[in-house]
């Protein structure tokens, strides 16, 4: 007789009680929430990561409200969002990613003042990718608040810096925009909270044109939003701030820059993200590209679109794509000063 296995057979306890453990830190020293505000966490049952979540934050908020998403009307989740007041706490745990007609939940919310965590397409994470899930949910606030401020101190103050990935170079030669970061520090921003798991120091070039050199990448999201590995790292050849040539590409990339270039014309190099999520890493990866994303290393974004800075050479309306890559990362340098080996930041 032959037997099959679940394909997301539920976690364990020992997963669920850590997972517990890294949400109660999340809450308390990232979001700073207050156990005398209201806390409403909104969940499906599409998966076994987001059930663990769930259950993770009825221990760590016992006074919450749980709603389970699939067995309530739309507009019965929304008006009681919507009840919520400012410094209240709404949690997002999906599956997907909620859909309640044309309302954008986290941006309504944050408009509102209100503090959101958000764990969207947890579905996309199985097998031993859901245990390294819930590791990259610890929060270390001396790691991610120093080595975070740090390497924005950094970037701000460069004047040049270069990406080294098994022989290849990338060079930005003339400075960088203001870092932007994503430590779980939110008393310089305007609002608090985010998409978890966090990790990430973000900037791009000062110009966009100045970009060039060579760049191996073994990972990239692929148009499905998922992390593609292919055999072996793809070799991106970058001439004044544009993708002209992808060397041992495949398939699927040539697909994603197809598609760039059908819909803008051509192939920018824009983001330049120091991820920091020691959870993650070449040998530790997701599939899911908006989590993979905080991998400690280097990504990059190909594509026009990236709003959060603004450039005379992108026309916002037109730009469509952000598709992250990420470098063979080997070293970083920041004029001459080293911030990256070995695997880690060096600040």
């Amino acid at each position: 007789m032959s037997t099959t296995t679940h394909p997301d057979p539920p976690l364990p306890e020992a997963t669920i009680a850590r997972a517990a453990t890294h949400v109660a830190n999340i809450l308390a020293l990232a979001i700073e929430h207050d156990p005398a505000r209201r806390a409403v966490v909104v969940w499906d049952a599409g998966c076994a990561l987001s059930t663990c979540l769930a259950e993770a934050y009825r221990r760590a908020l016992p006074d919450a409200l749980v709603i389970d998403f699939d067995a309530m009307a739309p507009d019965d989740v929304l008006a009681t969002l919507e009840a919520l007041g400012a410094d209240d706490l709404c949690v997002l745990v999906q599956s997907t990613s909620f859909r309640l007609n044309s309302f954008r939940i986290r941006i309504g919310l944050f408009k509102r003042g209100l503090k959101v965590v958000e764990h969207p397409h947890l579905g996309r994470m199985v097998g031993p990718e859901r245990e390294l899930y819930v590791d990259a949910l610890a929060y270390d606030p001396a790691y991610y608040r120093g080595t975070g401020w740090a390497l924005k101190q950094r970037i701000d103050k460069a004047a040049s810096c270069v990406v080294e990935s098994g022989g290849a170079e990338l060079f930005f030669p003339v400075g960088l925009e203001p870092a932007k970061v994503n430590i779980g520090d939110y008393k310089t921003l305007n609002n608090v909270g985010g998409q978890f798991p966090i990790g990430e120091v973000f900037t791009e070039s000062l110009d966009l044109e100045a970009v060039h050199g060579r760049v191996r990448i073994p990972h990239f999201g692929d148009t499905s939003f998922h992390v593609n590995q292919p055999d072996r790292p793809i070799t991106l050849v970058v001439e004044a701030g544009r993708v002209v040539g992808a060397e041992g590409s495949t398939p699927a990339f040539d697909e994603v820059l197809a598609q760039i270039r059908a819909a803008e014309g051509e192939v920018w190099v824009r983001e330049l993200g120091f991820g920091m999520n020691r959870a993650f890493s070449p040998g530790r990866m997701v599939r899911d590209i908006g989590t993979f994303e905080r991998m400690c290393g280097v990504h990059l974004s190909l594509g026009a679109k990236h709003p959060s800075f603004n450039k005379p050479q992108i026309r916002k309306k037109k730009a469509r794509f952000h598709v992250d890559v990420f470098a063979d990362t080997r070293r970083v340098t920041l004029d001459d000063e080293v911030v990256y080996a070995d695997g880690a930041w060096q600040v």
